[in-house]
């Protein structure tokens, strides 16, 4: 194990925060923010302060396994080899495809982009980053000619207007929303704008927010631009000589009049007014956009017409201003790069350009080079289902989770004749249908490279020994290479050797043609490597001391063969239509957990905050179908079904219901979101519709709720629903079941271990039951049984487990399910950094005189860390405030 503190990057949000990780002589790792990295200055939010606690083994795939038998490597990698050989030769090189991840580094990415494009000759390779961030390539290459994104993370504090566009920044970028808050508050005239269909944690920081119908993000900026053109906010000067496009775009939108925005958006034309002129009157204006602006039909349409209202105003390039896409991978912006993307050669160069493939293919002096895109994403896995593509090779990503129709993505796997699988973890809802798999490194064990969403390559360094027989990911890709013939171009032997030829490949040919060029780091030595500091590309020359700021376009010249920048069309689509269901789904992710939980599910502290899958409906709605909250709903399309918890509120538009994307089938049994969503994808980008679908929603018909705590994770669990977390000391679990059960005593041994002692408590006349389980006076689970939501004090039960005896007159309480007088009871976790509980920030509140969300964080520490649970702690505030008037 390395000794002392490393410097590396957190793997989480594509914000890219430092982190400083020390391991600690009892093997844990003590991490911390590092305060001299320009992303975040040692701010970290709840997901990367808890890092330490997700890097254990228990979990963990640390031999390569052929049909579920551990092997070894050889035998692994010559499986793989020799059967993506055959299918090739038997079928052609588009019957075999590679899907990664933004979870794999620089390298990784390249290797793996070197082998499909340049050896293999089929452009088959595509990433989970399509799901996120395609909308916003697309919209950068038809507006700017590359995929450039212009600014940096210092324009969000510059800038006098910040405008926030399908983002919940607090709780999917939280360093990012710290950073303009404190902005905010040393400016108080700065404004923030937040665009979104939701009340979030981010619109607590809104001077305005605009709940606008989903999917209507193109008409709102149409009728901006509109607004900018009568009210002779247009840089005319720049639009003249810098730009192109400007008639037909300005053609495309002219008859689009406040009315219709107010009548498409469903926002008051007084409200739409107030945005406009807030827009009109700021030139130093920041656009900020995410997945609510990404993940739609009119993904790409949306983006330019952000991009529009920009290049109109002369508005990017400049401090304080321009379009910000934020992605949602810590290397997300590094595979762009690398050509990780079906549609996208390395290094910006572009797929169908004949003399970007010259270049390529001369530079990698590869026997030949894929002339047309490959399938992306959704279409990959369709081509998978019809036996198109033979061999798949998925690497660092659950797509059986996180794809749209994710069903029909499991059934193409199970049917697919060769599925290759690098993962971190053994177990996973898409390793299940591996025939090989091949243990990765993971975050703490690997060393490279990853690029945040301005642009700033960081180095990711290790800081822990290579469990098991794990291998880097590059190197597996090139082992696999190499025993399909391609000796010459994957000899490797250092991650640095790699970054040095990738950046030695974005120089060729380029003198200033091409955005993407780190030709100054092509030389590097491996010294140097290892002492990399952050730094924002360009990199044309690496002796000079470059600003830490570099931004695009100040100067009016694009990548375009023009070098103007381009407006784009934009016209409305067809207003939505519900079709026939009641309900608009509004997907996306709550504070304390990333992506498919494969990380974050293992730490207790993150999933103390949202335990199981829910749902967010509004008042009226669930009333109208008789939903009562902390009930269970069923949320249904045509494509499949999930069961989640209700979560009855204001926050949501009636109409509309809100589900996070994150729980999977190793947490909970019915809580896969995406096998809700239906595969439509933007016409231009390839990326799926994921954030919206058609649905119907109904009570779950639930003849009995249960709530446990095990010291053991049961080894299945038999209830019509069910969803399970960890916790510090072993597991708690929510149940629900359809039909009563005739044995509860044996389904109690089953959840709780038949080899205890059981105590137990029922209570006919209202069908509740309860049981507790003890070996040698340490309590070794408990379970509750009741027609209702069970009402008991999880946080309480919880602690009980970590108790090393429960004296014999404190055993009845464990079978009342809370503490009594005199207990401390934290309630549901609210700051997940500090695990303070909703009831003591109550208290404080109350009786402690606190009166704002400061005064809390300085009698009980919450909020003071990464600053995600400050909007939580004013809307606490804010309830008690109200009823004390009341």
């Amino acid at each position: 194990m390395t000794t002392g503190s490393v410097k590396t990057t957190c793997p989480y949000c594509g914000v890219g925060c430092g982190v400083i990780a020390t391991p600690e002589p009892d093997g844990s790792v003590t991490i911390k923010g590092d305060p001299d990295h320009p992303a975040n200055f040692g701010r970290l939010c709840s997901k990367g302060s808890a890092l330490g606690e997700t890097l254990g083994l228990e979990d963990r795939l640390l031999h390569p396994e052929i049909d579920g038998e551990r092997v070894d490597w050889d035998t692994a990698l010559d499986r793989v080899a020799s059967t993506f050989r055959e299918t090739i030769s038997q079928h052609g090189p588009d019957s075999v495809a590679l899907y990664v991840s933004g979870q794999i580094l620089i390298e990784d990415y390249y290797v793996a982009n070197k082998l499909m494009k340049g050896y293999v000759g089929s452009a088959n390779i595509d990433t989970n980053s399509r799901l996120c961030m395609a909308s916003s390539v697309a919209g950068h290459k038809r507006a700017f000619g590359s995929d450039t994104v212009p600014g940096t993370y210092r324009d969000l504090e510059l800038a006098d207007l910040v405008v926030l566009v399908g983002s919940n920044l607090a709780w999917c970028h939280p360093v990012l929303y710290q950073r303009i808050a404190a902005a905010k508050l040393e400016r108080p005239e700065m404004r923030v704008v937040v665009i979104d269909p939701r009340v979030t944690a981010t619109t607590e920081l809104a001077d305005l927010h605009l709940q606008i119908a989903p999917d209507t993000d193109v008409a709102l900026f149409a009728g901006l631009l509109n607004h900018l053109v009568s009210s002779g906010s247009l840089d005319k000067r720049f639009l003249v000589h810098q730009t192109s496009g400007w008639g037909d775009a300005l053609r495309a939108i002219k008859d689009v009049d406040l009315g219709e925005v107010a009548n498409a958006t469903q926002v008051e034309a007084e409200t739409l007014t107030a945005f406009y002129e807030m827009v009109a009157a700021t030139e130093k204006t920041v656009t900020v956009y995410s997945q609510g602006v990404n993940q739609s039909t009119t993904g790409t349409d949306k983006v330019n017409a952000i991009i529009n209202c920009h290049l109109a105003t002369g508005r990017i390039g400049r401090p304080g201003m321009g379009p910000f896409s934020i992605t949602g991978q810590p290397n997300a912006m590094g595979g762009r790069e690398v050509g990780g993307l079906a549609n996208m050669l390395a290094c910006h160069m572009e797929l169908e350009n004949a003399d970007h493939r010259r270049i390529v293919q001369s530079f990698w002096e590869s026997p030949r080079i894929a002339d047309k895109p490959g399938l992306k994403a959704v279409d990959l896995f369709k081509a998978v289902a019809d036996g198109k593509v033979k061999a798949i090779w998925i690497m660092g990503t659950n797509p059986v989770d996180s794809l749209p129709d994710a069903d029909k993505v499991a059934a193409a796997l199970e049917a697919c004749p060769f599925v290759v699988v690098s993962d971190v973890l053994r177990q996973t809802d898409t390793t299940r249908y591996a025939d090989v798999l091949l243990p990765a490194a993971a975050w703490g064990e690997k060393s490279g490279t990853v690029t945040n969403s301005e642009r700033r390559i960081s180095r990711q360094r290790p800081f822990l020994p290579l469990p098991g027989a794990v291998r880097p990911d590059w190197r597996i890709i090139s082992d696999v290479a190499k025993r399909m013939g391609f000796h010459m171009g994957f000899d490797y032997e250092a991650v640095a050797e790699i970054f040095r030829e990738f950046a030695m490949l974005s120089a060729q040919e380029n003198s200033g043609r091409r955005d993407f060029d780190i030709g100054g780091l092509a030389n590097i030595t491996d010294e140097a490597f290892e002492d990399f500091p952050p730094v924002q590309w360009p990199v044309s020359d690496l002796v000079e001391d470059g600003p830490w700021e570099k931004r695009f376009f100040a100067d009016g010249r694009f990548f375009t063969p023009d070098t103007k920048g381009r407006l784009v069309p934009t016209p409305l689509k067809e207003k939505l239509s519900i079709e026939d269901t009641e309900f608009v789904l509004n997907t996306g992710r709550v504070r304390d957990h990333w992506h498919t939980m494969t990380r974050t599910g293992l730490s207790p502290r993150l999933s103390a905050h949202m335990a199981e899958p829910y749902c967010e409906i509004h008042p009226g709605d669930a009333a109208r179908l008789a939903i009562e909250p902390a009930t269970l709903v069923e949320i249904e399309s045509s494509q499949g079904r999930a069961v989640v918890r209700a979560l009855v509120t204001k926050r949501q538009q009636e109409g509309t219901v809100f589900a996070p994307m994150h729980w999977t089938g190793r947490f909970s049994s019915a809580g896969r979101i995406g096998a809700v969503i239906d595969g439509a994808v933007d016409p231009v980008s390839g990326q799926p519709a994921l954030k919206m679908a058609h649905v119907a929603v109904k009570p779950f018909k639930a003849a009995w709720y249960g709530f446990a705590v095990t010291r053991s994770r049961p080894g299945s669990l038999s209830a019509s629903y069910w969803a399970i977390a960890p916790c510090i000391e072993g597991w708690r679990i929510e149940l629900a079941g359809e039909n009563l059960e005739e044995d509860w005593v044996g389904f109690a041994q089953n959840l709780l271990g038949d080899n205890a002692e059981l105590l137990s408590f029922s209570d006919p006349s209202t069908g509740r039951v309860r049981f507790a389980a003890y070996r040698d006076g340490r309590l070794q689970g408990a379970f509750f049984v009741g027609p209702e939501p069970v009402p008991a004090s999880r946080s309480w039960l919880i602690e009980q487990l970590r108790e090393v005896e429960i004296a014999p007159h404190d055993r009845l309480r464990i079978l009342a399910g809370r503490g009594g007088p005199g207990r401390s009871e934290p309630g549901a976790i609210i700051c997940s950094c500090f695990s303070i509980g909703i009831n003591q920030i109550a208290e404080a509140v109350t009786s402690g005189g606190c009166r704002s969300v400061d005064a809390v964080g300085n009698a009980l520490s919450a909020g003071t860390n990464c600053g995600s649970c400050r909007s939580e702690i004013q809307g606490i505030i804010n309830d008690l405030a109200v009823r004390e008037a009341v």
